[in-house]
């Protein structure tokens, strides 16, 4: 499966959560991938680990949203356009495999194709904003693994 087929079904993953709780997850993914007549491990194992990592920093990536959008804060937007943005900034933050650009891109065209007739405009004008925030200092310090902080520091001791 192409990575935008993989990013669709991630956005729509992500979107079946805003209307089931956390417990009903398993069994609505169980469902979800149920429903594909031909699905290589590989893909699930993909789409369910970016699924659960864009989760797991639910609160980082709508803090940043909050930050960029004026006058629409993330309990006031649609849900098809959250979603899509919350899959995108996630990308463009937080998943070192995917460009910007890319995030963007995809993002702008998952929104034409399942938002509003101003999704598109509205997702990149968000994303256009995040992606010219300046790095968090200590952002990229936490995500290196703790061999390669100890090595920098005995690099600078010798």
């Amino acid at each position: 499966m192409r990575r935008s087929e993989l990013r669709e079904h991630i956005f729509k993953l992500l979107f079946l959560a805003e209307f089931n709780t956390e417990e009903e997850m398993p069994e609505q993914l169980a469902l979800y991938f149920d429903g594909f007549e031909e699905l290589s491990d590989t893909d699930r194992e993909y789409m369910e680990s970016k699924y659960a990592h864009v989760r797991e920093h639910l609160d980082d990536i709508d803090e940043i949203l909050n930050e960029v959008s004026k006058g629409w804060k993330t309990r006031r937007m649609n849900r098809v356009d959250l979603t899509t943005l919350r899959l995108a900034v996630y990308e463009m933050k937080f998943d070192e495999d995917v460009p910007v650009g890319v995030a963007i891109n995809e993002a702008v065209e998952i929104a034409k194709r399942f938002g509003g007739d101003t999704s598109g405009s509205f997702v990149n004008g968000i994303l256009g904003k995040a992606a010219r925030l300046p790095e968090k200092p200590n952002e990229a310090e936490n995500d290196r693994e703790p061999e390669d902080k100890r090595a920098e520091e005995n690099a600078e001791q010798q």
